[in-house]
């Protein structure tokens, strides 16, 4: 598999230092939505879409609150649904999303893909769709989840990963994607295991805010990314259980399981230098022809 690595979505939110950025309160730190674009034998999957087409074109979509909060960039061209296209395939040949949990910066681009089946925990999406809570009445946006076609609902259970429970996301692949629940910042967050050919990705969502806080030694993240993990959590005791598993697991695995989160620029641009560009030198690869489910 070729693994994508895309920005699908800018937030700039001000705090500088506060957010890992640079500069006092008036400066903005930058933060991204880290999504994966994998390349399949015969289908494209996504992890995490980030902000969708609607989002840009109707921000009230995202809310006041987080406008005013995270101010993102809203551009077009970070959505995934453009990247898609500008890497040469069509919307429907994304045939899967798999989203590490439904926030609304997380889920904003499935509507782009209403051909693909969207895999995720059943607690999540109970939660999303009932949002019982004041803070999930925000952070679940219906504009966003009511246009899915293709709910494929997956309950707890699997085989174990490195100490974790997990659970096949895509039926009838050679366990290639895998759901890992991580509970805490929502009720059905999970990770999203992704092998590579002698080793694994982990998209560990919001499980964690700061590169620091999975490195030896348990660092702290920044003082405004603290805030916003304990405001966003829902059960803020298992939250911090399983970043303490995330912390072990990135130092017992030796880089066998890379750990990245969804909004650390750093880790998205070590990662994004990891891919593969393609010599000048040579004829760029045949893509494979993806067939539309209505063809």
């Amino acid at each position: 598999m070729r693994i994508h690595h895309l920005n699908c979505g800018s937030l700039c939110p001000l705090g500088g230092r506060l957010f890992g950025g640079s500069g006092g309160l008036l400066s903005p730190a930058g933060m991204c939505c880290h999504c994966l674009l994998i390349e399949g034998d015969d289908r494209l999957i996504l992890v995490d879409t980030g902000l969708g087409v609607e989002d840009v074109n109707e921000p009230r979509r995202l809310g006041h609150l987080f406008n005013l909060a995270m101010r993102p960039r809203l551009e077009v061209a970070e959505t995934a649904l453009r990247q898609v296209v500008d890497l040469g395939y069509r919307p429907s040949d994304v045939r899967h999303i798999v989203p590490t949990h439904l926030d609304l910066d997380h889920a904003g681009g499935i509507c782009d893909f209403p051909a693909a089946a969207v895999h995720i925990h059943a607690d999540e999406l109970r939660a999303a769709s009932s949002r019982p809570s004041l803070v999930e009445r925000g952070r679940y946006r219906p504009a966003q989840i009511s246009a899915v076609k293709k709910w494929a609902v997956l309950e707890e259970g699997g085989e174990s990963w490195f100490g974790f429970s997990a659970v096949r996301a895509i039926p009838g692949t050679n366990d290639e994607v895998l759901l890992v629940p991580l509970p805490g910042h929502t009720r059905g967050h999970c990770g999203v295991a992704v092998r590579k050919s002698e080793d694994w990705l982990l998209h560990c969502g919001d499980a964690y805010y700061h590169h620091s806080e999975v490195e030896p030694g348990g660092g702290a993240a920044p003082r405004g990314l603290r805030m916003i993990e304990s405001f966003a959590s829902v059960d803020g005791e298992a939250q911090r259980a399983n970043l303490a598993r995330l912390r072990e697991l990135a130092r017992l695995s030796m880089g066998v399981v890379k750990l990245f989160c969804s909004h650390d620029l750093l880790e998205f641009a070590a990662l994004k230098g990891e891919e593969e560009p393609q010599p000048a030198s040579e004829p760029a690869p045949q893509r494979p022809q993806y067939r539309d489910a209505a063809e």
